[in-house]
């Protein structure tokens, strides 16, 4: 059990009490200490002598016996006591300067040996304890760090499958001669490696959640890195800290996702560039988070309504956002050229409903 303390690659950040006793790994420090500390209390019972009244012949040998064995260890603490007490035998017992043992002499060394015994005994099951508790403790770093590994290895591995098929669609779409179909199939393709690039990053090894903030750049930034385009302006402001619940996150990436690829598809098209702005705020009175994309492209066409549009991504953006129980709309920019889209979505909520994405 000593090696194990030892042998932690976190020594200097143990508890104190984790790492005794101390000088385990040399015993003889604790037995030159035993030595010095029954010395200091041999001087120290001499310095006090006078002031006593007779009957505390161990007043300054029990306090020695304890600090050695609590902070060097039992056998250290043992050879204190021995020491202590045949020093307090020999000079402070009647009659003095000898080691008889009459009946008072004898009745006072056994009370000695009793409470050494006990204090001694009570160190070692304590420094036994946290040996043991800092093992369990190592133990329970190196599975952590387990676990970590592994869980990062699934993420990567689900992330890769997903890729995967995303690569298997677009190697498919080759294939196909009508242009409907094989837009289909690089959208799908499109779709499938936005939550292949997310699941790699969607939770950290802990279990833990990207902020929402940090969730929706990352999205953003991954969208406009996959689209190619080094023609747009990406500007983001982050107004909300929390945390977006679990159930919502990869749907809420998807709408986000649509909506990016939609400004740079429709609102700006293959040859124009320009500013990309996004938001994430939080409306507290509503208990909801907003998420808004805004862009200076075309606009929207005259009579344009969402619920009648003809986009397969614009619907299944509309549907995910009802299943997380918020809205997704598209609106003209009241600031000037442009498209709005915003996705409203709770705060909390349990599991997102049936979204219906492929209707």
């Amino acid at each position: 059990m000593h090696d194990v303390d030892r042998q932690s690659p976190d020594t200097a950040r143990r508890p104190f009490l984790e790492s005794l006793p101390l000088a385990s790994g040399r015993p003889w420090v604790g037995y030159v200490c035993a030595v010095l500390a029954s010395i200091a209390g041999l001087v120290a019972r001499w310095a006090v002598d006078d002031a006593l009244p007779p009957g505390f012949p161990y007043l300054t040998f029990f306090p020695a016996v304890i600090i050695v064995a609590f902070f060097l260890g039992a056998r250290p603490g043992i050879v204190a006591a021995v020491l202590c007490g045949m020093l307090s035998w020999y000079f402070f017992i009647a009659p003095f300067e000898t080691f008889a043992l009459p009946y008072q002499a004898a009745v006072a060394m056994l009370f000695y040996l009793f409470i050494c015994t006990v204090d001694i005994t009570l160190v070692h099951w304590m420094q036994a304890a946290n040996r043991q508790l800092a093992a369990e403790r190592l133990r329970s770093d190196s599975l952590a760090e387990t676990r970590a590994v592994l869980f990062e290895e699934l993420q990567h591995r689900v992330g890769n499958n997903l890729q995967m098929m995303s690569s298997i669609l677009n190697l498919q779409q080759r294939g196909v001669a009508d242009e409907a179909g094989k837009a289909a199939l690089v959208e799908a393709s499109r779709r499938l490696g936005v939550v292949g690039r997310l699941q790699r990053t969607l939770y950290h090894a802990d279990g833990a959640q990207l902020s929402l903030a940090n969730y929706i750049d990352r999205i953003v930034r991954d969208t406009l890195e996959a689209s190619g385009r080094t023609d747009i302006d990406y500007h983001f402001d982050e107004q909300a800290t929390d945390v977006l619940p679990a159930a919502a996150a990869v749907p809420t990436a998807l709408v986000v996702s649509e909506a990016v690829s939609n400004a740079l598809e429709h609102g700006y098209g293959a040859a124009r560039g320009g500013v990309l702005e996004v938001t994430v705020v939080e409306d507290e009175a509503d208990d909801t988070f907003v998420i808004s994309i805004r862009d200076e492209g075309r606009g929207l066409p005259q009579g344009f309504v969402l619920e009648q549009a003809d986009s397969l991504g614009l619907r299944i953006a509309s549907n995910l956002a009802r299943g997380l129980g918020g809205r997704f709309t598209l609106d003209r920019r009241d600031d000037g050229p442009g498209t709005v889209a915003r996705l409203t979505v709770p705060r909390s909520h349990d599991e997102p409903g049936d979204t219906d994405a492929a209707a």
